[in-house]
């Protein structure tokens, strides 16, 4: 198929990341007692001190791996997995899914960022202020102080949520105010989304909910997807690849259910989709000269050649053999008459026949194989130019004849038979020959007459066997439905045949005959039920609708192959042609392409429905409508009319016009509604979070080294940006 090669896009190939990145300058805050900001995603961990313009970043994730050349252990972070080969295959992270549990790869996390950070202290002497998820388990912060305090012995640590601090620095107010924000927080995130209402500067968090669908499902959901429309695809598909896919190809739909109608135009599909092309291998063809091809034809034409003599040779001797042993086979059973029951079976007995019945089948069954391979001899060549035999010896009475000139009378009785039922059928086909160029004929001077009327009625023809063929698959789908009215007919016919009533019960046991098959169209029930048999019907309609259409193409200049049934069902499929085209067998590059068109909706309209995707949650339309339900309308105008949205998957195009169409609707008309995003999706939340440790209220808010000794990891304190900050005691 042609493709614009415009509409094309390549897989990027990314730089092998360097892992030499040089220490931050510790001297400015050494013994200066600097805040710390760490935000602990699940993809990537963004550490640095919060006078810091922008953090330092690394892909959360550890790998101990061994080197193969000097088998000397190695403990790689982030980006320097990828140098190592089989390192990615025993990397972990600190998070599985939403939940924060492997805290060795936790502790090799902390280790890489005090190191780049320049710390060459004992100890770390800075208070910190880490990001944890929205209702994280309260075990989970109980050993990430653990950690802190007792390996590193931090002065105090601190936690937030990472989109409340994302809310905190779009919305910083000027010093010395304090912070009164007011908005619906949004926040997409790896393995989670989440909604948070903020009054007065105070994240409701008994209000807030989150919902089990991230970046992270969407971009497995798309793996997914693309494996189950290329079950074959010649190349692997990543998750990285899928990742970039979703972040550069897909986005929301205001209305999915509006473009799933359009897309069922197949122009409208085609122009909506997006090409990717994987890398693929040109097939080595040996290419051979003229002198070469011309050979190897000769050498294949002369194998065959050989071929059918062998089989003509071999077809000549089982003729042969089987007139032989209908001759003998015949002249044993003219002798039937004349010899007692007895000797006639020790005669079937040495014949190797077990009773009549087989020996006559027998006989019945060269004779049909004789006058079958007599009839072949008919249309071939040989036949046409065969000589009338002799039979000398067919008028000879009997008396006249000897032993062996019986025998070979028999014989030529048996040949002359054959002799002359070749010549009946030769002159059928003759006489068929007559009958159909008569037909043509006719035909010919009609469509000389009338080319209109002609084409019309074999146009009508057409139409009618298309509509008998489409009525029998029509029937055979029909019939793949167990409640469908086709199903229920067949299972009846199948019940009467197990319940046959034509013969009584009474006379069944006592040997009566059954009348099944008596007439011919009893034998059509079995067509009914058995749906995969071949129908001889629908075999001459095809037969028929192919010569018709030949017909047509030669004769009728309005009649083109896009009028032809081939066509037409090619027309019928032409949405499948759009949505997965099909590329010839050797072609290569278009076989390692990836057509992503439903897809590129599909896939972010599983935040608002996780249902289509298997998970059993409900969508982020839902929830919204849920968390505001519980405010009066008062305080439901202040959140909407700051509706935030933060984390990177938020930069997918069409988000903010979803969430208008979702949550219009369930607002009062006159209550204002405002969407906005995050200034950086990425690094709000570590700005945020800097933004905070600067001011006076962030010595408030941790946990002391003093009070973790008394307390324990278990020691939380409430404020505006963590996650237990309500009234509720616990």
């Amino acid at each position: 198929m042609e493709v614009d090669d415009s509409n094309i896009s390549f897989l990027p190939i990314l730089p092998l990341p360097t892992v030499h990145v040089p220490a931050t300058d510790y001297d400015d805050h050494r013994e200066a007692s600097t805040p710390l900001c760490i935000d602990n995603g699940s993809t990537h961990l963004r550490f640095g001190f919060c006078t810091s313009e922008t953090p330092r970043t690394g892909i959360n994730m550890v790998a101990k791996y061994k080197e193969r050349k000097t088998n000397k252990p190695l403990l790689l972070f982030g980006e320097g997995i990828d140098i190592e080969g089989g390192a990615r295959s025993q990397a972990k992270t600190p998070w599985e899914g939403d939940v924060l549990l492997n805290f060795d790869a936790l502790e090799n996390a902390m280790d890489y960022a005090f190191i780049h950070l320049g710390i060459d202290t004992p100890t770390v002497d800075h208070p910190i202020l880490m990001t944890e998820r929205l209702a994280s388990p309260l075990h989970s912060r109980s050993l990430t102080s653990e950690l802190m305090f007792e390996q590193y012995s931090v002065p105090s640590l601190a936690f937030c949520v990472d989109s409340v601090m994302s809310f905190y620095h779009n919305n910083l107010p000027s010093p010395p105010v304090p912070f009164h924000g007011d908005g619906l927080v949004v926040s997409f995130n790896t393995a989670s989304t989440s909604v948070v209402p903020i009054l007065d500067g105070r994240g409701l968090m008994s209000h807030a909910k989150r919902i089990n669908w991230g970046a992270s499902q969407a971009s497995d959901y798309l793996l997914k997807l693309i494996q189950l429309k290329y079950p074959t695809f010649p190349s692997r598909v990543m998750p990285p690849q899928c990742n970039w896919m979703l972040q550069t190809y897909c986005e929301f739909s205001p209305d999915y259910t509006s473009l799933l109608r359009k897309l069922k135009d197949p122009l409208n599909l085609r122009a909506a989709e997006r090409i990717l092309q994987f890398p693929y291998t040109l097939p080595v063809t040996e290419e051979k000269t003229e002198e070469e091809l011309a050979r190897i034809a000769e050498r294949k034409k002369e194998q065959g050649r050989k071929l059918q003599e062998i089989a003509a040779k071999s077809r000549q001797e089982k003729l042969l053999q089987k007139e032989n042993d209908l001759t003998h086979l015949l002249s044993v059973r003219e002798g039937r008459e004349e010899v007692s029951k007895r000797e006639w079976a020790e005669t079937l007995k040495e014949e190797g026949f077990a009773n009549d019945a087989a020996f006559d089948a027998t006989i019945k069954k060269l004779e049909a194989d004789l006058k079958k391979a007599r009839k072949k001899e008919v249309d071939g060549e040989e036949a046409e130019n065969e000589e009338p035999p002799s039979f000398p010896l067919v008028d000879v009475p009997d008396e006249e004849l000897d032993e062996e000139g019986l025998k070979e009378k028999k014989k030529q009785k048996l040949l002359k038979a054959g002799f002359e039922a070749r010549e009946r059928v030769k002159r059928e086909k003759e006489r068929e020959r007559e009958e159909r160029a008569a037909e043509e004929k006719r035909e010919e001077e009609e469509r000389d007459r009338d080319l209109t009327g002609w084409a019309a009625k074999l146009r009508r023809e057409q139409e009618a066997i298309m509509t008998r063929i489409k009525e029998r698959s029509r029937r055979r789908a029909a019939l793949t439905d167990r409640k469908s009215a086709a199903s229920q007919a067949r299972m009846k016919s199948i019940a009467n045949l197990a319940a046959d009533d034509r013969v009584p019960k009474k006379r069944r046991k006592a040997g009566g005959e059954d009348t099944f098959g008596a007439d011919d169209a009893d034998w059509a029930i079995y067509r009914k039920i058995n749906t995969a048999a071949a129908s001889s019907d629908e075999e001459e309609d095809f037969a028929s609708l192919q010569a018709i259409e030949q017909k047509l193409l030669a004769h009728d200049p309005t009649f083109t192959e896009e009028h032809t049934h081939a066509a037409l069902s090619s027309q019928r499929s032409a949405l499948m042609a759009a949505f997965r085209p099909q590329y010839e067998e050797g072609d290569a590059q278009g076989k390692a392409r990836i057509h992503l068109n439903v897809e590129r909706w599909r896939v972010c309209e599983a935040w608002f429905s996780p249902s289509m995707a298997g998970v059993d949650s409900a969508g982020l339309g839902e929830v919204l409508q849920n968390v505001l339900a519980r405010f009066p309308d008062q305080d439901k105008g202040r959140l909407v009319k700051n509706v935030f949205l933060t984390g990177t998957p938020s930069q997918l195009p069409g988000l903010s016009d979803r969430l208008h169409a979702t949550l219009r609707p369930i607002l009062p008309p006159e209550m204002p509604l405002e969407i906005v995003r995050a200034a950086d999706q990425t690094l709000d939340a570590w700005k945020g979070m800097a933004d905070f440790a600067k001011t006076e209220e962030f010595k408030t808010v941790g946990v002391t080294k003093a009070e973790y000794d008394e307390w324990g990891g278990e020691r939380i304190k409430r404020w505006w940006g963590g996650n237990w900050n309500s009234s509720v005691p616990l």
